[in-house]
């Protein structure tokens, strides 16, 4: 049986784990400063991050999923969307990211947030085949600008 929570501040050691290889799949390097700032914020209940964690019924965390309101200036309403969705890779298949997915819904439905909008790797099949089930798969492109692309750090 697979339960969805909040992160408390307990989970940190659990959560950290889980968050590392989060960050080792997207080949992002985080570091200690890096996750204390975002575990503080997920605990924090007036910061617009927040998180959730399954776990099994003994209390072992499988995966986790971090979520916040996004402004969508079309609608005239906040939105939500999912920055991070990550099940420990002995645990994908067990229905934990769909348990996350399905809380991230009910949560958007109470907070009447039209969407849920998150963004994910072409290469990233698996978790692909969840996504087609249970959202529509939008045509937009994501771009990132930052100083290499603009010549802003010319060094």
């Amino acid at each position: 049986m697979t339960i969805v929570r909040h992160v408390e501040k307990s989970d940190r050691p659990a959560w950290e784990r889980l968050y590392r290889g989060y960050a080792e799949f997207y080949r992002v390097d985080t570091d200690d400063a890096k996750l204390q700032t975002l575990f503080g914020w997920l605990l924090d209940p007036k910061h617009v991050c927040e998180g959730l964690v399954a776990e099994t019924g003994a209390g072992n965390l499988l995966g986790l999923a971090h979520f916040r309101a996004m402004p969508s200036p079309l609608r005239g309403a906040e939105v939500g969307f999912l920055d991070d969705l990550f099940i420990n890779p002995t645990q994908r298949g067990s229905g934990a990211a769909e348990a996350l997915l399905r809380k991230i819904d009910e949560i958007a439905a109470a907070r009447d947030w039209a969407v849920v909008r998150w963004i994910t790797r072409d290469n990233n099949y698996r978790a692909r085949g969840l996504y087609d089930r249970l959202s529509v798969r939008s045509d937009g492109i994501t771009y990132e600008m930052n100083a290499v692309s603009t010549g802003r750090d010319s060094g």
